[in-house]
């Protein structure tokens, strides 16, 4: 993290790492953070979300996944099943 003297970190124009960034998240909410193994299924979550859909897909999806209390497998396997002739027309 930053030195104390102020001379450098995310205040200063030095970003933190997205590790960083949500151990921090993740302590401020009182829980720990993702260990390295969920932290990758995760990003492959929203990465198939995104790939599949637009961009925004990805962060929503996570929050789908994490608000039905689902696993990252069976979210991941869920989202890898959507397909354009899989939606409901009209979507």
């Amino acid at each position: 993290m930053s030195p104390s003297d102020g001379t450098s970190g995310p205040g200063n124009g030095e970003r933190m790492t997205a590790r960083e960034w949500i151990d921090e998240f993740a302590a401020r909410l009182g829980t720990p953070p993702p260990s390295e193994d969920d932290f990758r299924r995760i990003l492959e979550l929203a990465a198939e979300a995104a790939h599949s859909s637009e961009r925004m897909a990805a962060p929503v999806a996570c929050w789908l996944a994490a608000t039905a209390g689902r696993s990252l497998d069976e979210a991941i396997t869920a989202a890898a099943g959507i397909t354009p002739e899989s939606a409901p027309a009209g979507g």
